[in-house]
């Protein structure tokens, strides 16, 4: 007895509006079975469209030199997009198409916009230097996001291996935004291809960063964790783009901080004399 699903992909196939725009088919597991399922979901994928639309957004922003626009956009990019995964999980529609067209979004929204916007308003000057700069920084969203889809089965789901791309994407559109009424100067200019090299290292780099998945938003907390979050919310209406600017530097330093710490705790633990040695020096 022939499967519905493949009949219906076979009718999909030989219609002539399939040699236009081809059908997606894409291969589910449900009840431990693996079946083929048409078409894709429309909710989660309209809010990583808009993330997209945002990161393109940003980079003609950019080049028409409208920096502050170009820096927000790409804030509005980062919103959009950490809300399809979770609009995905909560109405049970993920997919892996779903998971692909989110990464690519990624990269154009973090990789490609923050290192344009950033070569269009203070690497430029600097010629092949800024370029060369602003291209290490959108290789290397890439290579963490490549490295990041092939181990999410595998890491611990806690931290993330390197910084994150949205992140360090903000870095570039807030320092961008902060400052978008102003002409950089020679000097100042190569201060942020050094910045921009180096958070681009950090993405590929193997410091881990808290993910703050582990976080529970539905339990209960004191009430000055409320009265905190309250303060930061009032202190980032303020002043957006600098107090922006403050948060993901300190999430950005906070994985080599962290690393230091390590490195020095793991150096003292092995100074220091074995517990069971000192016990029997002391009988």
């Amino acid at each position: 007895m022939s499967n519905p699903d493949d009949n219906n992909f076979n009718d999909v196939e030989e219609h002539p509006i399939s040699q236009i725009v081809d059908e997606h088919v894409e291969e589910v597991e449900e009840k431990g079975k693996k079946i083929r399922r048409k078409g894709v979901y429309l909710l989660p994928n309209l809010f990583t469209t808009a993330a997209l639309f945002a990161g393109f957004f940003a980079i003609v922003s950019g080049m028409n030199g409208d920096f502050a626009n170009a820096g927000m956009a790409i804030f509005a990019a980062q919103m959009l997009d950490g809300f399809d995964g979770r609009v995905a999980r909560m109405t049970n529609t993920t997919s892996a198409f779903g998971v692909q067209y989110d990464s690519l979004s990624d990269m154009v929204s973090f990789g490609l916009a923050p290192a344009l916007v950033m070569f269009s308003w203070g690497l430029e000057p600097l010629g092949k230097l800024g370029w060369a700069a602003a291209f290490i920084f959108c290789a290397c969203a890439a290579l963490r996001l490549a490295r990041f889809n092939t181990q999410v089965e595998v890491v611990d789901k806690r931290y993330f291996v390197g910084l994150a791309s949205p992140p360090a994407a903000a870095i570039l559109a807030a320092t961008v935004w902060s400052w978008s009424d102003t002409v950089p100067s020679y000097e100042v200019s190569i201060a942020l291809a050094l910045m921009t090299t180096v958070i681009g290292l950090l993405m590929v780099s193997n410091i881990r960063y808290t993910s703050f998945k582990g976080l529970d938003l539905k339990g209960r907390v004191p009430f000055v964790v409320l009265f905190a979050a309250v303060l930061i919310f009032v202190l980032v209406t303020v002043d957006p783009a600098r107090m922006l600017l403050l948060m993901a530097v300190t999430y950005c330093f906070s994985g080599p901080v962290a690393w230091v710490f390590g490195l020095l705790r793991a150096q003292k633990a092995e100074k220091a004399p074995p517990a069971e040695a000192n016990k029997d020096s002391a009988e």
